[in-house]
């Protein structure tokens, strides 16, 4: 049996290639500090949008840059209600029209 034992190059994605004539993009490092005092820098490409926050990957924190770049604030929009939604769809009239529907119904089940 020891002959006919099978070979193979392993569990994961492997590569066979030869290293020797690839081109990296081109990178850049940026530093970020953590609020519990850990600094660490993450890689990105020369191209990429740079974030302003990443998560600490010591404690799980949001670090924030430290060349001192702030994230821009983000428009927040009020959230829907029922309310609004079912307004989109009806007039007031039209509901009002509904509600005296239900409570005839209601109130003649009694």
């Amino acid at each position: 049996m020891a002959d006919r034992s099978l070979r193979g190059s392993g569990l994961g994605s492997k590569s066979n290639a030869d290293p020797s004539g690839v081109e990296l993009a081109p990178r850049q490092e940026i530093g970020f500090d953590c609020p519990r005092d850990h600094h660490f820098t993450v890689v990105f490409a020369e191209e990429a949008d740079l974030p302003a926050e990443w998560e600490c990957p010591r404690c799980g924190e949001i670090g924030r840059r430290s060349d001192g770049v702030v994230a821009e604030a983000k428009e927040v929009k009020p959230q829907r209600t029922h309310w609004d939604m079912l307004r989109e769809r009806r007039s007031l009239e039209e509901l009002e029209e509904l509600l005296a529907e239900r409570l005839g119904e209601i109130r003649g089940d009694r």
